[in-house]
């Protein structure tokens, strides 16, 4: 065989991912699940949540159950290398077994990572970017309860943390590895009910990204595109409902699937510089995860649609565009359209500088390393030139259609940051 027919037929990988129960009460289930698999004493990492209720609600469940608790609850949105490292602390400390984590995306890569380090006794997390850096496969077994419908942390083999104490601080790192993959996921729609409007539109715009981006990507990967694709129905069918009816159990539970089958898509799919420029920019300014996304998506699809504009047309009318009559190119068109209408109907901000974060608790290190809380993302060319720096050197990246330069990536940029779309 001639090796060079392999550039153009690459070897791709999937990768499985883990048991789930999903649906209105599966929650409940967690403590006779935990004692299943053998946890006797467990650190439950969460965020901000202790006080809502659910923690003690989930602590009891599990005590009821025989399973010792110790919480760990200072995680903060894009995790910190410090708060794997004060998890893992805590888990040593305590003797503990096992790990429960509750929240989002960042709770879960957290608690991914946590896992990680007890794995390899201690080395500091930022020594795990990339994939597949592990090298100890068995770590402590972890169960994942969402309350947002997001990142799709709780399916999927990625986790992302932000390293703050390297030479190479600031920078938000992903890493790939199938050891982290969590050995249960719960997904309860009704857990989102108390889930703020704006977290619920940004989370919804994560979702999108993640199906999406594989979709396009240059992976190739078949076996992606049909999770791709409905992901994108049901975010378009049910995003708006979910933020403005939060009790709407239809809605929540389609976003629940969404979320679940876009993390499936980019599990073995890929993503591309939606995420790369949000990865830079919550990295130097500590912004949401979600809210990135959302303010970069409609500026990547444009960059993209020259390189596959066949692909989205499929996605406008995924999203429940009539695309009769319309040329692959319009119809392309029409689905970057429709996502600008999505971002205004869920009162998204329309760039980077329009963002406020004054909204956000601050964190360890403040609100960022480049930015005090309540004001703005800057639009000068140090900040520009930083941030697309930062998304060339992203994990990411390599999967996005079309190819990336700084020339290139740059005006997506700053498009980004102070643009107009609206």
């Amino acid at each position: 065989m001639d090796t060079a027919q392999l550039w153009d037929m690459p070897i791709l990988e999937f990768h499985p991912i883990n048991r789930a129960i999903m649906g209105p009460g599966a929650y409940e289930l967690i403590g006779p699940e935990a004692k299943n698999l053998g946890f006797e004493r467990s650190l439950l990492m969460t965020s901000g949540l202790r006080g809502s209720g659910i923690i003690d609600d989930i602590v009891g469940k599990l005590e009821h159950e025989g399973v010792e608790v110790v919480v760990y609850d200072k995680i903060e949105s894009n995790p910190k290398d410090y708060n794997v490292m004060d998890g893992y602390q805590m888990y040593t400390e305590n003797s503990c077994d096992s790990f429960i984590s509750v929240g989002g995306g960042s709770s879960h890569d957290a608690t991914k990572g946590c896992r990680i380090v007890v794995a390899h006794d201690g080395r500091n997390i930022n020594e795990f970017e990339g994939f597949n850096k592990s090298e100890n496969p068995v770590n402590p077994p972890h169960i994942a309860v969402s309350t947002t419908a997001g990142t799709g942390s709780e399916t999927s083999w990625a986790y992302v943390i932000t390293d703050t104490t390297s030479e190479n601080a600031p920078h938000k790192w992903v890493g790939f590895d199938d050891a982290s993959v969590c050995t249960l996921a719960i997904l309860d729609p009704v857990l989102y009910y108390d889930l703020p409007e704006r977290f619920t539109a940004q989370c919804g715009f994560d979702v999108l990204a993640h199906a999406s981006e594989p979709y396009v990507s240059r992976l190739h990967m078949v076996p992606s595109y049909g999770p791709a694709l409905q992901a994108i129905k049901l975010t378009s069918e049910h995003l708006r409902t979910a933020t403005y009816e939060p009790h709407n159990l239809e809605a929540r539970r389609g976003m629940m699937y969404a979320q679940y089958i876009a993390a499936q898509a980019f599990n073995s799919g890929g993503l591309g510089i939606i995420h790369s420029i949000s990865h830079a920019v919550s990295a130097f300014y500590d912004s949401h995860h979600g809210l990135n996304n959302a303010v970069a998506l409609p500026r990547v699809w444009e960059f993209n649609i020259p390189t596959y504009y066949e692909r989205f047309a499929d996605i406008a009318e995924a999203m429940g565009l009539d695309t009769k009559g319309m040329t692959k190119v319009q119809a392309a068109e029409a689905a970057v359209d429709e996502a600008v209408t999505l971002l205004k109907d869920l009162e998204i901000p329309e760039n980077f500088a329009s963002v406020n974060e004054n909204t956000y608790p601050k964190t360890r290190m403040g609100v960022g390393f480049y930015k005090d809380a309540g004001t703005q993302i800057p639009d000068d060319d140090e900040s520009i030139d930083r941030i697309t720096e930062h998304v060339l050197g992203d994990a990411c990246t390599p999967g996005n259609p079309r190819e990336c330069y700084f020339e290139s990536v740059r005006p997506v940029v700053k498009e980004a940051i102070s643009g107009t779309m609206y």
